[in-house]
Formats: structure tokens, sequence, C-alpha cells
């Protein structure tokens, strides 16, 4: 069953944190090798900062289009693992695992498929 682990944190926190040459910090580096070596991983990939997004709505039929995050949040999407694990449980054991859950949240959503398995 796939789940996608949404990282959840603070966003200045997020981006101040320590890298080596490949741009990825080391905690995250074993987490992900973790991950690969358990045949869990499906895609994954840290995000770019808010003031990076666009925002598009649709109101009457009229496409309107904002810079930036629409929410003020505490928290901003970081970033997100694509996995695939036999359970809920399991998902849940990876979220807690993951190096942004010390300072952040970790939302795990089952994937619904939108094409026959």
């Amino acid at each position: 069953m796939q789940f996608m682990l949404l990282i959840h944190g603070d966003e200045s926190r997020m981006n101040s944190l320590e890298t080596d040459d490949t741009g990825i910090p080391p905690d995250y580096q074993a987490f992900n090798q973790a991950l690969v070596k358990a045949g869990a991983m499906r895609g994954g990939e840290r995000l770019r900062p808010t003031s990076a997004a666009t925002t598009v709505r649709v109101r009457d039929k009229k496409a309107v289009v904002l810079a930036g995050p629409y929410a003020e949040t505490q928290e901003q999407l970081g970033g997100y693992y694509l996995i695939d694990v036999p359970s809920l449980d399991e998902a849940i054991d990876w979220a807690s695992k993951c190096p942004a859950a010390q300072f952040g949240s970790i939302e795990v959503r089952p994937i619904w498929p939108t094409r026959p398995q």
C-alpha cells in the first residue's frame, strides 16, 4: 500500500540544516538509504521555500493567482516521501524515523489509487 509522508515544520529551521556536497543533511541521507534498503522508497523531494510558491484558486470560473502560500501557518510543507509498505502501522513507523519528526510533524496519508491495481 502506498503512503505519502508529508513533512511539515518551521521552514527557517529546515532551510538552515547543515548539508554536505550533496545538499542533503546527513540524517536525511541515512533515512533515505534505510528506505531504499527496505525496498519502501518510491520517491520524495524537498520543496523550495514558500516564498517561491504560487497559489491558484478558481472563483466564478476565473483563475485567481496569488504569489506565495495561501494560508498563514506556523508550519510549512517542506517535502515529502512516497513509500510503499504493507500497512499503516509500518508507514507510521517510517514517519517516526524521519528526521523532521524531531522538530516538526509528519502527516501520513494513504494514496487513493486512480487506476486499477
